[in-house]
């Protein structure tokens, strides 16, 4: 599956890219499309067939799940 995670700060988009990549998991920091938002305007991007429930930090504003042209908000830190 692949997902976007949106953050509050890019202290936590670079903290959470580190986090993925201890556990061999590729990631790619963007800036957020335009269609999904965020604090800070950047996000990360990664596929994992991983439990993402196991996977959410403090840090994490957002995930959204793509699968092809659609995106689905699955987490929101609110």
């Amino acid at each position: 599956m692949e997902y976007i995670a949106t953050f509050y700060t890019h202290f936590g988009a670079i903290k959470y890219s580190r986090f993925l990549s201890s556990k061999n998991i590729s990631s790619e920091t963007m800036p957020v499309p335009r269609k999904l938002s965020s604090s800070c305007g950047i996000c990360v991007k990664f596929k994992t067939s991983e439990d993402i429930s196991t996977m959410i930090s403090e840090d994490i504003e957002k995930v959204f799940l793509i699968e092809g042209s659609d995106t689905e908000l699955i987490y929101d830190n609110k």
